[in-house]
């Protein structure tokens, strides 16, 4: 790399997993990009890692406005020239206990858009800066709901579409992309967060740990694969 440090993307960086992913490879030495839809929070968590003395910046990116992620690409090649590793961890999980043709459409259709279209946008728009330098380390945070296993047992339908279709984005992805730029999914468990609820056994430390390792393999890692704590698994 051109760089002395490495930079790093994270989406839905202001709390849960997304701020333990920050803090993670802050620590470890990446120039690291916080990037929420809310601005008041996501400065806020910004400054707090600021504070501790890491390498921290904010971008604003709501993942379903394609005119926000665009806007935010400018910005980033513009104050850093080019990006090394995006990891796509915001997202929703708005299903309540019912069957996917009884629900309210709009579920589906705001799960899907966040879920699925929101990181297909990130993508689209943050390629390039990886293509230009012909180097990258692309994370999609799934669920092991979006696995062919999960699919025909009942409950959560629009979070596993949601998620099924984002299984397909690091297969298609790997298949068309030159250069040593990697794209690998994620399952980092069931997590204590806003989105996993209190009762989750794994913390947010935890769940970063397991995803982060990707974001420094080498050019004969894995590239199109899903994996759970660093083991890969089935589609």
């Amino acid at each position: 790399m051109s760089q002395d440090k490495q930079v790093a993307l994270v989406t839905g960086g202001n709390r849960g997993i997304g701020y333990e992913l920050v803090r993670q490879l802050a620590l470890k030495g990446f120039k690291v990009i916080l990037a929420s839809r809310d601005p008041e929070m996501g400065q806020y968590a910004t400054q707090k890692l600021i504070d501790s003395n890491l390498d921290v910046s904010f971008v604003e990116i709501d993942v379903d406005n394609q005119e926000s992620i665009s806007q935010a690409a400018i910005t980033v090649n513009k104050c850093f020239g080019s990006l090394d590793v995006l990891i796509n961890n915001a997202g929703v999980y708005l299903d309540k206990n019912g069957k996917l043709w009884t629900m309210d459409p709009g579920i589906l259709e705001k799960t899907m858009a966040t879920n699925f279209f929101g990181v297909y946008h990130v993508i689209r728009s943050f390629i390039p800066l990886m293509e230009k330098q012909g180097y990258g380390r692309i994370i999609n945070v799934s669920s092991e709901y979006g696995a062919m296993s999960e699919i025909s047992f009942p409950g959560v339908g629009a979070y596993k579409l949601s998620k099924f279709a984002l299984n397909g984005l690091p297969q298609l992805v790997a298949a068309e992309i030159n250069g040593d730029i990697k794209i690998n999914a994620v399952d980092p468990g069931w997590v204590s967060s806003d989105m996993g609820g209190p009762s989750a056994p794994r913390t947010p430390k935890n769940a970063a740990e397991s995803i982060l390792w990707l974001a420094t393999i080498g050019p004969e890692g894995p590239n199109g694969e899903f994996f759970r704590d660093g083991k890969q698994i089935d589609w």
